[in-house]
């Protein structure tokens, strides 16, 4: 975890606290050594900014990594069905690969 750079995150955040930008990369950063703060800010994205693509492949694997398949896969779902209505195509095929990965260890 790089404080530095959380610390200027949380600074961005407090100008413009609805930024999905500054969301997804506090998650991101969090991600690498507080997956409980890192869940909270996905979980906020995943509400609050339901269109905002990039979270879904990254939260879906943090429920992985929790172990909460369930959730993880409500997640893989509901991306790929907005990368298509999205027509995203680079990032349908990694949720896509990402949820068929999913299956096939189930």
């Amino acid at each position: 975890m790089n404080s530095n750079r959380i610390n200027q995150l949380l600074d961005f955040l407090k100008e413009d606290p609805n930024d999905a930008f500054t969301l997804y990369a506090l998650a991101t950063e969090y991600r690498k050594s507080d997956t409980d703060k890192a869940l909270e800010y996905y979980e906020v994205l995943l509400n609050d900014h339901p269109d905002y693509l990039a979270t879904y492949y990254h939260a879906a694997n943090l429920y992985l990594d929790l172990e909460d398949r369930d959730k993880a896969e409500k997640v893989f779902v509901k991306g790929i069905e907005l990368a298509k209505q999205q027509n995203n195509s680079l990032l349908l095929r990694e949720l896509q690969n990402a949820y068929n990965n999913f299956l096939f260890d189930d």
